[in-house]
């Protein structure tokens, strides 16, 4: 229990940065949607290159931070070498990525379907190569246990964004789409100043090249993995213009893309937990208790993300004017995408009994076999019922990666998960869910709320009575004692 309150205390400070500049970030929402017009399309634009910025950054950084934790907690490797090879190697790439990118810029701008704004590529392709070398540092210091650090140059970049975005948008009266990528660049490359000391040290020593060897041979099926894992976060998003077609398909991808934000506070859950879980398993792989635990933090993840979903859809009355009333349309997309981001966590705690054993080419089977029913789900069914189609595939996507990652896993690494009680969680979820949507949308707004608040309460004290007793709860559980 030790090892999992070091955990939870860990998820806590990185969950802070991630959840508080998430929502942070959230204010960039409404402020995006009620200045670009849904008509306009231009959120569209947004919503697509910042999809495909995300799947370039999987492969600029190539898997090599889990290849980092790996190596890196090897009793026969030198922690300060692996840490340099790494960030020699990611930088080259990064470097080598911008310089094509800036040499054949016109082609890969009209390739995109952005040759009227070559601009657009050519900054984001620099803010995605910083970005990349970043990861490096950033994993360097998950690595010390220095959550602090890591949360406040997080969250300076976050608050730098969102007071450069507010300053535009809020005093031009014809704002630019293009100021959001240059504002994004120029926030990543002052973050980059801080991790001067981080760079000196990794750069101080030559790169080990038997070393990058063996760390190649580990990390190609994490690349497949990463490439195929973020396709199935963002090729609907890239493949929609192309799919739907001309401005109209950009006007559908910015509603759809809009009302997505605000179902991605399972991505903040699931990102907090991912960035402490990572090098906790790594570093405790030896452990003779270790399963045990590993399947207990499958399950509380799995209650609060289940909790979290009901919040959402409880109060989604009022989060909806996170978007502007044009955007609205979209809404019923975010219990579906809620839905599919707790299968990814789900997937995503699966996924070490093969990183742990070094069978990592099973990861990559599991995420492409996802990914290729998530394309095929979006390509097939995009022409016929547009953007809701996006949010099913998801579904059927990590579904499908969920549950052969589970299968196949209890053949190489069994673990005991409660899968009676955590099947409990799962029906009790749902049932509220049905109910809430079974309320009458002629009630007045506040008796809905009232009543979806006690659907909440009702799954929290489930949780309290069976898993998580008053007694052991910070600051108020000595009042609970006996």
């Amino acid at each position: 229990m030790a090892n999992l309150s070091s955990l939870f205390k860990d998820t806590a400070i990185y969950g802070l940065s991630s959840i508080v500049g998430r929502f942070l970030n959230y204010l960039l929402v409404p402020l995006y949607s009620y200045k670009m017009q849904a008509a306009s399309g231009d959120y569209g634009i947004v919503t697509n290159i910042y999809s495909i910025v995300a799947l370039l950054l999987v492969i600029l950084t190539f898997g090599m931070e889990t290849t980092f934790f790996r190596f890196v907690n090897k009793d026969s490797e030198r922690p300060q070498r692996v840490y340099s090879t790494t960030l020699y190697a990611v930088t080259a790439v990064a470097l080598l990525f911008v310089g094509v990118v800036l040499a054949g810029l016109s082609l890969f701008a009209g390739w995109l379907g952005y040759a009227g704004a070559p601009q657009y590529v050519a900054v984001m392709a620099v803010v995605v190569a910083l970005d990349a070398i970043q990861c490096i540092p950033f994993a360097y210091l998950r690595y010390q246990r220095r959550p602090m650090r890591f949360a406040s140059l997080k969250l300076l970049f976050v608050f730098l964004n969102i007071l450069l975005n507010l300053a535009y948008f809020l005093g031009v009266e014809n704002p630019s789409v293009g100021a959001v990528f240059y504002i994004n660049l120029f926030c990543t490359s002052f973050i980059m100043l801080f991790f001067w000391r981080e760079l000196a040290a990794g750069y101080r020593f030559a790169p080990d090249r038997a070393l990058l060897g063996r760390m190649l041979s580990y990390t190609w099926p994490i690349l497949i993995l990463g490439i195929a894992g973020i396709l199935n976060q963002t090729a609907d998003k890239i493949l929609y213009p192309g799919v739907r077609g001309g401005h109209e398909g950009r006007v559908e991808l910015g509603i759809y893309g809009a009302c997505v934000k605000v179902a991605m506070i399972m991505a903040m859950i699931t990102q907090a937990f991912r960035y402490a879980y990572e090098p906790f398993v790594f570093a405790g792989s030896g452990g003779k208790d270790n399963r045990a635990v590993y399947a207990k933090a499958m399950k509380y993840f799995l209650i609060f993300t289940l909790l979290a979903f009901l919040i959402v859809i409880g109060y989604l009355d009022i989060l909806k004017y996170m978007v502007a009333r044009d955007y609205w349309e979209g809404l019923g997309v975010i219990p579906i995408v809620m839905v599919a981001e707790i299968m990814m966590g789900i997937y995503f705690n699966l996924s070490f009994w093969y990183k742990l054993t070094d069978k990592t080419f099973w990861g990559a089977v599991f995420s492409g076999a996802g990914c290729a029913v998530l394309v095929a789900v979006n390509i097939a069914f995009i022409p016929h019922f547009h953007y809701m189609a996006c949010a099913w595939a998801g579904v059927a996507g990590y579904g499908t990666a969920m549950l052969l990652s589970y299968f196949v896993g209890q053949k190489y690494y069994p673990i005991a998960y409660p899968l009676r009680s955590m099947a409990v969680y799962v029906l009790l979820a749902a049932f509220l869910f049905v109910l809430m949507q079974l309320l009458p949308a002629t009630w007045p707004l506040w008796a809905r709320l009232a009543i979806n608040t006690l659907l909440i309460l009702a799954f929290a004290g489930h949780i309290l009575y069976h898993d998580v007793p008053l007694s052991r709860l910070p600051v108020v559980g000595k009042y609970f004692k006996g």
